[in-house]
């Protein structure tokens, strides 16, 4: 029944939907649902997103409007009842390697401005609370430098602030000042420079220029007095009379009277790593710094020098590097061909970073003989001259292989400048609280006692601080820690952290549109992210969320069911109206889903597990307790546990870097652990992840597979193309020759713009076909190379039958439920379980070995439950074939269809990182302490009502 508060969308035709009409009720919370590429993300994002865009760029000024009068207006007849839209998708967050958690969230906004206003203020060098200093105090530390030092007493007016500044220069005028520094040159106030408005600049009073003498005493107190009155307490002095003098400033607020350290009133920004005020001045506020690591140095200690056991130097011959170690080897005492784990550290200290002194090398070639004397300045440091020294791109990409991104040496990985990190707020630094996880965060910050005014100013801002702490928590990210990179994050990771930051702003009457919340969520804490989702729509606004999840769907106001099938088989709307009604509807997929009947898990051996395993030994790395694991060989095993308990750290970041640089030789580092046991009945490593396979139009999964590059030689071969001389290179669409030039192949221009996310809009010279005219006219069945890169990969099976390197690969993209995807699609509209799967079938059309390891990382995002059971099967063959499968994943129909589970946890973040049970679904069911095991016995008994709240993982 339609009213005037729903929202109607009429002749939607947008990608496969076959002009649908759909209502939906306003101020609820909607799920749409149905199978992978039956046109839920069309409706929700392409079709209602989309316009509520459209019209929010139409209410711009002309002047804006300018730039966008070609974005297109989805394919529907209308869309009434629409309000503001707020898109939460479910994408990987940008690459900006200052993005952090507190970032993302403003978190770390209130923190910066708690810690300049409530922080108490302590010596970098000695720790002592940092106290007032008096002009008497300034003036005994400028009288004990040298007599006759040239000192030139300051006014410190502007510090880094834009603008041209023409009213400071009138008030130093009047003031009587005959001289100023601006940017660091001193200059007669006559000549006072036109400063650029949108630079940042400089500007000091110089009050006084003197000597350093005792009869000077009281002109430089009262210098001191007037800079001090001028600058608000602040006073800059250099000293000495070169073009680059030191520079003391002293504070009377804060400074230490022992260390002789001192800095002017703390504001937000000291606290601010993306600023030069407060970032650390090694790494420039990131953290990290790219330096030489040993290991990749030396990637086999087992080599002597004379075997190559210095891989920038490879295996010696009778050369000058020879010869030099040679001499080394005399001076410190060892030789070239003892393996290098056998060398004293010494000697290895000595080989990578230098002696000091000089050696005595010996020449005996061919055509020089004799001997000279030179310094050994170390293979590291060598490296790093050339690295800084070079202007090949091609060296410097050498080199980097000998690199890793470490923890800054100077803040250890904390961003920020020393007098920021000695800064206090109830004992704590603002590096400490952002390095707790946010569960530890909201109960150490909710026991928090602040003193006197520290109290009155800091309440409302550690009210804001903690009350988005707590919708951190409430979604299921209270494993996280504020300093957590962003670049880190899963997408379903990213998507709930804006999903917290949208419930922060309390917005009402908004329709919020979110592409599944619930990845990477264990079942454990599903309640608190519908819960969140209810909060939402309680408050006044809609909640349109595309979910696969059984619990959600049963949660929903009004479900939506897409289908029947994918691709061009589905666009329809197979069922719409309460869960209820939803069951009731038999040609529903999701109403079958929804009536299944509870699975009986039984305690049998599906397939036994062979004696052969790879173990992993203490494994220690981020929150990892030094554990043993064992992942038995020839099954399918699922790694899982509640978010934030170990899982990608264990099989990512351990075995797989572990395994890869074992047998491929990568130069990625695994994390720390003590070794792995049995590493050598693996041959071959393949990891599948959810990350982008392109980031622009340009790259789609007939590139990414491969089977592009057959479909091009054979249209290279048509009669046509060999009549008019056309090669191969005509038909890419990478290349000048065939491709349209306007859009350099991509199809799409785009087009950038200010304050809004870059647009794409169709090519008009080619309509989005990426060719021009003369390539178009070569055609295969009737088909341009534009019109195969339209087809969907079931299409491509059928006209490409007769070719089996194409079909083949075809065949496997649809047994791993693609086949709705159209070969030219964009990288950029794949979901990340869509991407996850194309990468899945590139690999699958190699050949296995038998002894593969295949490592995926929940590769059930995106899909429902009937894809699900596809892909297991696909699965399944693997594990036949005599290879072994890893997942990581919380799906319950892939836990209770694994061989071998490990769970890990017993909680998230610090709480985490152990093994709570292992063994097949039966043996987790009976583990009374594990989350997983919880899941499986409620499963069993037929339960899916919203679990009981509970406290999430890492808190104190």
């Amino acid at each position: 029944m339609k009213t005037q508060r729903d929202l109607v969308v009429r002749g939607a035709r947008e990608h496969n939907l076959k002009n649908i009409n759909v209502t939906i009720p306003r101020n609820k919370l909607v799920v749409v649902t149905g199978l992978s590429g039956s046109g839920k993300s069309s409706l929700a994002f392409d079709t209602i997103y989309a316009e509520g865009h459209r019209r929010y760029v139409e209410s711009l000024s002309a002047y804006a409007r300018q730039f966008l009068g070609q974005m297109e207006k989805p394919d529907v007849d209308r869309v009434d009842g629409l309000s503001p839209a707020i898109s939460i998708e479910q994408k990987t967050t940008g690459r900006n390697p200052r993005s952090t958690v507190g970032t993302m969230t403003e978190i770390y906004d209130y923190l910066r401005l708690l810690f300049a206003r409530a922080g108490t203020p302590h010596c970098p060098k000695c720790g002592r609370i940092i106290a007032q200093q008096t002009i008497a105090q300034i003036q005994d530390r400028i009288m004990s430098l040298a007599p006759g030092t040239r000192v030139a007493i300051l006014a410190p007016l502007v510090r880094g602030r834009k603008g041209e500044h023409r009213k400071v220069f009138e008030t130093i005028e009047k003031e009587g000042f005959v001289r100023v520094r601006v940017n660091g040159e001193i200059i007669d106030i006559e000549n006072a420079p036109a400063l650029e408005k949108q630079k940042k600049h400089d500007i000091d009073a110089v009050v006084d220029r003197l000597q350093v003498d005792a009869k000077n005493a009281r002109r430089i107190a009262d210098s001191l007095e007037t800079a001090s009155r001028l600058a608000g307490g602040t006073i800059k002095v250099l000293v000495g009379s070169s073009a680059a003098p030191d520079e003391l400033v002293f504070s009377q607020q804060f400074a230490c009277a022992f260390c002789d350290v001192s800095f002017g009133e703390l504001s937000p920004r000291l606290f601010s790593f993306n600023s030069p005020y407060g970032a650390c001045v090694e790494c420039g506020g990131l953290g990290t710094r790219m330096d030489f690591n040993p290991a990749l140095v030396v990637p086999d200690e087992m080599l002597t020098l004379d075997g190559g056991a210095l891989a920038p130097m490879g295996k010696l011959k009778g050369d000058w590097g020879r010869s030099q170690l040679e001499a080394l080897g005399r001076h410190v005492g060892f030789a070239l061909d003892v393996p290098w784990k056998k060398l004293p550290a010494r000697a290895r200290d000595a080989v990578l970073n230098g002696i000091e002194g000089e050696i005595s090398v010996k020449m005996d070639f061919a055509k020089v003989e004799g001997e000279y004397r030179t310094a050994w300045e170390g293979v590291i440091p060598w490296l790093r001259r050339r690295y800084k020294g070079t202007s090949s791109e091609s060296v410097r990409t050498w080199v980097e292989t000998f690199m890793t991104i470490e923890p800054c040496s100077s803040c250890h990985g904390s961003r920020l400048r020393p007098e920021a990190l000695a800064v206090r707020a109830g004992g704590h630094t603002i590096a400490e609280v952002c390095g707790w996880s946010v569960a530890r965060g909201l109960f150490e910050l909710n026991a928090l006692k602040l003193e006197g005014n520290a109290a009155t100013i800091g309440a409302p801002i550690l009210h804001e601080i903690v009350s988005r702490m707590s919708f951190l928590v409430d979604v299921g990210l209270g494993y996280l820690s504020l300093d957590r990179g962003a670049t880190t994050l899963a997408g379903g990771e990213a998507q709930r952290l804006r999903l917290a930051t949208q419930i922060g702003s309390k917005l009402m009457g908004v329709l919020y549109i979110l592409d599944e919340p619930s990845i990477g969520l264990h079942h454990r804490d599903n309640a608190r992210l519908i819960k969140t989702l209810k909060n939402l729509r309680d408050i006044g606004n809609s909640v349109l969320v595309i979910e696969h999840d059984r619990d959600t769907i049963l949660a929903a106001d009004y479900v939506i069911d897409l289908g029947p099938g994918a691709g061009v088989h589905g666009g329809e709307v197979v069922a719409a109206g309460t869960p209820d009604e939803i069951r009731r509807i038999p040609e529903s997929a999701t109403g079958r889903y929804l009536n299944l009947s509870p699975p009986e898990i039984q305690n049998v051996v599906r397939k036994p597990l062979l004696a052969e395993s790879v173990v992993v030994r203490g494994a220690r790395a981020n929150n990892l307790k030094s554990i043993d694991v064992a992942f038995p060989l020839g099954v399918f095993t699922c790694v899982t546990g509640v978010s934030g308990s170990g899982k990608s750290t264990l099989v990512n970041d351990i075995l797989h870097r572990a395994l890869h640089r074992h047998i491929y030789g990568g130069t990625e580092l695994p994390g720390a652990h003590d070794g792995i046991d049995g590493i050598e009945r693996i041959d071959k490593v393949i990891a599948i992840d959810q990350s982008p396979i392109g980031r622009t139009p340009r790259s789609n999964p007939a590139t990414y597979t491969g089977v592009f590059t057959p479909i091009r030689d054979l249209f290279s071969q048509l009669p046509e193309s060999r009549a008019r001389g056309y090669k191969v290179g005509r038909f890419s669409f990478n290349v000048a020759g065939g491709r349209c030039e306007k859009c350099q192949g991509d199809g799409m221009i785009k087009v950038e713009m200010h304050f809004l996310p870059d647009v794409y809009v169709t090519c008009e010279a080619c309509k989005a076909r990426r060719y021009n005219h003369e390539t178009l006219q070569i055609t295969y069945k009737g088909r341009s190379i534009a019109d195969v890169l339209d087809l969907s990969v079931e299409e491509a099976v059928e006209v490409f039958s007769s070719f089996p390197l194409i079909r083949r690969t075809c065949e496997t993209l649809t047994s791993v439920g693609l086949g709705y995807i159209k070969l030219g699609q964009s990288a950029t509209t794949l979901s990340g379980g869509e991407a996850q799967r194309v990468k899945l079938a590139s690999e699958l059309t190699k050949r296995a070995t038998g002894r593969t390891m295949y490592i995926l990382d929940e590769p059930t995002t995106g899909l429902h439950h009937e894809d699900v059971r596809m892909l297991l099967d696909v699965l399944n063959k693997l594990v036949e074939k005599g290879n072994t499968v890893i997942v990581i994943e919380h799906n319950p129909d892939v836990i209770l269809a694994a061989d071998h589970i490990i769970d890990l946890g017993p909680e998230g973040g610090e709480a985490g990182g152990q093994v709570v049970a292992t063994g097949s679904p039966y043996d987790i069911m009976q583990r009374e302490e594990s989350h997983t095991g919880a899941m499986l016995r409620e499963l069993g008994e037929g339960h899916h009502e919203e679990a009981r709240l509970e406290p999430l993982g890492g808190a104190a």
